[in-house]
């Protein structure tokens, strides 16, 4: 098994829910992403890494992915958890299938998406709206805008869905029995 694992996927799919449960029961050590890119967002803004940079949402997801799959290649390849057994788990929304096989395939790191393709948006914003907590940035959102972003997440998993198809890469869907999805993959994960 290699020592790292990516959970990549959209929001409210339980990327954080796995990336804990991998931390609590088997050790890893626990990134997230989204700490992270919002550092270059106030730190470094000329790497254009901006979540809110005007463009549409799947381009914006384009554009953070090819910029970051780089940049956790980069962590991967420092080998600064290869001594830790197990290593890191990274918790990333902005990766897309593609950057992942362009960057990222071979390195020491296992990859699986979470993804909600198989809802319509009205339920894709309810989804959003039973896992959102105050520590979500959503939360405090509006319905109308969480139900414009609910149109773009299911979009973006048909995406990550296809393109994990065309890559091979596992992905599971949580937007139905999401609890019982996410503790076999955690199991899954853990026996590898």
């Amino acid at each position: 098994m290699k020592n790292n694992i990516i959970v990549a996927g959209v929001p409210r799919a339980g990327k954080s829910t796995v990336s804990h449960l991998l931390a609590t029961k088997y050790g890893y050590q626990h990134i997230s992403m989204d700490s992270i890119i919002a550092g270059f967002e106030k730190c470094f803004p000329e790497t254009g890494v901006n979540t809110y940079q005007g463009l549409s949402s799947m381009d914006t997801l384009r554009v953070i992915s090819g910029k970051m799959a780089p940049f956790v290649r980069a962590m991967l390849d420092s080998a600064e958890y290869d001594e830790f057994e197990p290593g890191m788990v990274l918790d990333m929304y902005q990766l897309m299938p593609e950057d992942y096989e362009k960057y990222l395939r071979g390195a020491n790191c296992e990859i699986v998406y979470l993804i909600t393709s198989d809802v319509t948006p009205e339920e894709r914003f309810l989804i959003q709206k039973k896992y959102d907590t105050e520590k979500d940035y959503t939360f405090y959102k509006s319905d109308e805008e969480l139900r414009e972003g609910a149109g773009y997440i299911v979009e973006q998993s048909l995406l990550m869905k296809e393109q994990c198809g065309k890559y091979h890469i596992p992905y599971y869907e949580t937007a139905h029995d999401r609890e019982q999805v996410i503790q076999k993959l955690v199991e899954d994960l853990g026996l590898k």
